[in-house]
């Protein structure tokens, strides 16, 4: 039992942080682009509006993040209705934009800091904070189907339950009622 139970816990930790590691090396990349378009902007054509300069940073680096997610981090966990995945995904970027963008909003309107890299460190902190809710809304509720196809993940939904449901043996009748019979 110890051994089958640290072993669950093994293989559920090393298909989480492998998830993790896409994910992060996806968000390094979206970072950069989201940072390096949003200081362009904030000093460039929209220095006049540090927010909206945010806004169109985190936008383009959330289509990125959609693409390079959806086929490569999340790629075996990718939903049917891929129309039904993309609003779940723009709904929870909404969600990550608006953190970002508020962190932004508040420090200039509500702290009146006119800073242009206080202002940028405020977005980098809740691009932070956005990742983290990100993260674990994308692998939970937008790419969240079973990897049974793929044979290293056939039984990763067996990881975190408490009561896997029993596998005939080879040769064995897989009928329920068979089961019970001795």
């Amino acid at each position: 039992m110890i051994n089958t139970l640290a072993d669950r816990i093994r293989g559920f930790a090393s298909l989480f942080w492998r998830e993790v590691a896409k994910f992060g090396a996806v968000g390094g990349v979206a970072f950069v682009i989201d940072n390096g378009l949003t200081y362009y902007l904030m000093h460039g054509p929209m220095s006049d509006s540090p927010s909206k300069a945010r806004f169109v940073g985190a936008l383009l680096a959330t289509i990125f993040s959609w693409v390079a997610n959806r086929f490569w981090t999340f790629r075996h966990r990718r939903q049917d209705n891929v129309l039904r995945e993309f609003v779940m995904f723009a709904i929870i970027n909404g969600i990550g934009i608006g953190i970002s963008t508020g962190f932004t909003f508040i420090a200039n309107y509500w702290l009146h800091i006119t800073e242009k890299n206080l202002l940028f460190a405020a977005g980098v902190f809740g691009i932070l904070v956005a990742t983290v809710v990100r993260f674990f809304a994308y692998r939970f509720l937008v790419f969240n189907q079973e990897l049974d196809e793929e044979p290293e993940f056939s039984h990763d939904h067996e990881l975190i339950e408490l009561h896997p449901k029993a596998r005939p043996e080879a040769g064995q009748a897989s009928d329920p009622e068979s089961l019970k019979r001795p």
